[in-house]
């Protein structure tokens, strides 16, 4: 199974802003620190904060900053929720396979998912930044500055 681009965006950028301390990073700058392009960055930030996980403020001394509700999300809900209700294979497609009403495979998959899922559950945002993880986060910004 692959996480969508989107997916894999949103839990790097709840991770970085995790352990941003007092600072507040903007979009631009979280963008950066994780290499990827500022408007993807905008869209994900964008869906965090109505998700409640994410608070943003505008204008001089604005930024992001992690809300509770971020660094206690379970990793799992997040992705099962970002990743939407789709299966593992596209038994229903443009050209529908012949075996869905009676395939074993699909229901294996299934299985496969939700266990994947399962594993995330009792992970947090708080804990994917533990050590040694939340300090490496922290040095990203200094490596990506010119001396």
């Amino acid at each position: 199974m692959r996480l969508m681009r989107s997916t894999d965006m949103a839990l790097r950028v709840l991770m970085r802003l995790a352990v941003a301390g007092e600072s507040s990073p903007t979009t631009r700058e979280v963008a950066a620190d994780m290499g990827v392009p500022y408007t993807h960055a905008a869209k994900v930030v964008a869906e965090l904060q109505h998700r409640g996980l994410v608070e943003t403020r505008r204008g001089r001394g604005g930024g992001l900053s992690l809300t509770e509700k971020g660094r206690g999300a379970s990793v799992g809900g997040l992705v099962r929720s970002l990743e939407g209700e789709g299966d593992v294979a596209d038994c229903e497609g443009a050209t529908p396979c012949p075996l869905n009403t009676d395939c074993r495979l699909r229901g294996a998959l299934r299985r496969a998912q939700e266990a994947f899922y399962a594993s995330l559950d009792p992970l947090t945002v708080a804990d994917m930044v533990a050590p040694p993880t939340g300090p490496l986060l922290l040095g990203l910004p200094a490596a990506r500055r010119p001396s």
